[in-house]
Parts: structure tokens; C-alpha cells; sequence
């Protein structure tokens, strides 16, 4: 079977994450082979938090889960594409339908994405 080429990026691989229904990019994560292997037989988007060093299931205190649709390699094997199902409305640990909550404009910088929930609330 397919799979990363965990070894280019020191045992990390990007994974680009995008709502099944809409193609909206929710967010960046990488992951490792644990994190590719749980997502493969859970159908739950695993990743690897470099921040926390630790495998780490989306929405595992949150509620906000990704339902894994497809699974899909670009052409060198070093970075993944999910297409999920984002429960719950919110990608972002920010509270936001998406990390890319923000966009730049010619004077400024604006909010483009939708906050779904109070972190404070969620994570305490």
C-alpha cells in the first residue's frame, strides 16, 4: 500500500486538512507513522503535535472530530491530504471554523472564517 515517505521530513510528513463537502482548508498538522497508521484504522484525522511531542486524536477533548472521507498522497509521498468531515463546526483550537481565520487585506488584517466556540470554555 501507498504510503509517506516518513523518512524526507525526519519521521514528520504535512498533512493539509480540507472539509470534505466544501474543499475549505481547516488546517495544517503533520504527522508521523503512528498518526498515519490510527487515522488509517479509526477513520478519526491522528496527528503529531511537535509542540507536545505526542500522538494526538482531533477533537479528543474538544468533541470537534474529523471523520476521515479520503485519504490522499501528493506525487513525492511527503505530504498528506485529508478530506474530512469536521464535526462540531470548528478545525481550529482558537475556537474558529478554520485556522486560516484571518486574512490580509489592503489595510489590514481581517477575520474570514466563523468562531464556532470560547476556547476558554472548552479547554479551560
Amino acid at each position: 500500500m501507498l504510503k509517506p515517505d516518513f523518512a524526507k521530513g525526519n519521521g514528520l510528513v504535512p498533512a493539509i486538512v480540507q472539509e470534505a463537502g466544501s474543499g475549505e482548508v481547516l488546517m495544517l498538522a503533520y504527522m508521523n507513522e503512528q498518526a498515519w497508521t490510527k487515522t488509517l484504522e479509526t477513520g478519526h484525522a491522528h496527528y503529531y503535535s511537535r509542540s507536545r511531542d505526542t500522538l494526538w486524536r482531533k477533537g479528543g477533548t474538544s468533541g470537534h472530530v474529523q471523520k476521515v472521507h479520503q485519504v490522499r498522497l501528493d506525487c513525492d509521498a511527503d505530504t498528506v491530504l485529508l478530506l474530512v468531515e469536521q464535526v462540531g463546526g470548528a478545525a481550529c483550537h482558537k475556537g474558529y471554523r478554520s485556522c486560516f481565520y484571518r486574512q490580509l487585506t489592503a489595510s489590514g488584517t481581517e477575520q474570514c472564517s466563523e468562531k464556532i466556540f470560547d476556547p476558554q470554555e472548552v479547554y479551560g
